[in-house]
């Protein structure tokens, strides 16, 4: 028994050496600083994760953000034709395609051209803003090269390509190509368009359709062009007006002359 009791004693004292805060006068100290490991990790793992106070609203901001991406755009323009633009086929001359749009929104919304051929394109009007509701038949003018080794061209699509974005404005606002670079996140690309010629001697449904927004387009531009009607009174010369009381009393006086003359 004695050296049972022995062997014991021996094995508590090998372990007080390895762990000397399990003593009774250092419980208190080997407790505090347990808690404080504890605390040190679990303040270590929040700044691994993100879960500070001051990392949460960053972590939040960047899942919106990403959530926002994989989102599709909302459409504020609806396009007719929706996906090519349609230029007739003859070679060596400047032809037209056009494009209407409406603006299916809520609020006022500015538009803007971008082409892969600035150099062989051009847009009129190449931008602009629209009321909810309103529409505009926009003209797209392409200079067609003549195919190599004097060649029709079979390949009716074309490597060109358009790009219109838009972007929500208030009301009011003067339109500046500078807006779209101002206010870059809130810019949506509506659509990339594609070229695709078609045979200017054989009819086609998109042909004829081709034909007839071009004239609506011209119309319309003819009707940008009339100034507008004026509301007031007419101004002639150096700002003199032409009262219609002056013009009847002078009308008065010449029938009195001729009637007078008759009489004579």
């Amino acid at each position: 028994m004695a050296i049972a009791g022995q062997h014991k004693s021996h094995s508590d004292v090998k372990l007080l050496r390895l762990c000397p805060f399990w003593k009774s006068g250092n419980t208190s100290s080997a407790s505090s600083s347990t808690q404080n490991l504890h605390h040190s990790n679990q303040g270590s793992q929040n700044i691994r994760h993100g879960e500070g106070p001051n990392q949460k609203s960053s972590s939040s901001k960047t899942v919106s953000s990403v959530a926002r991406s994989l989102l599709p755009p909302r459409r504020r323009l609806r396009l007719e034709p929706s996906n090519y633009l349609y230029f007739p086929n003859e070679p060596g001359k400047q032809v037209r395609s056009a494009v209407r749009l409406k603006n299916t929104s809520k609020s006022h919304v500015a538009f803007k051209f971008q082409t892969t051929a600035p150099k062989s394109c051009y847009m009129r009007p190449p931008g602009g803003i629209l009321a909810p509701g309103e529409s505009l038949v926009a003209t797209v003018f392409k200079f067609v090269e003549h195919p190599e080794n004097n060649e029709k061209q079979l390949e009716p699509k074309s490597k060109v390509k358009f790009k219109i974005m838009s972007l929500k404005v208030q009301g009011g606002v003067d339109y500046v190509p500078e807006l779209f670079d101002e206010q870059k996140d809130q810019v949506t690309v509506e659509r990339i368009l594609r070229v695709v010629f078609l045979d200017a001697e054989r009819p086609s449904p998109a042909l004829e359709k081709l034909k007839r927004q071009l004239v609506e387009a011209d119309a319309a531009l003819e009707a940008r062009k009339k100034p507008p009607a004026e509301t007031g009174p007419r101004v002639v010369g150096e700002g003199l007006v032409i009262d219609e009381w002056k013009e009847r009393r002078e009308k008065y006086l010449a029938r009195q002359q001729v009637e007078a003359v008759d009489s004579v």
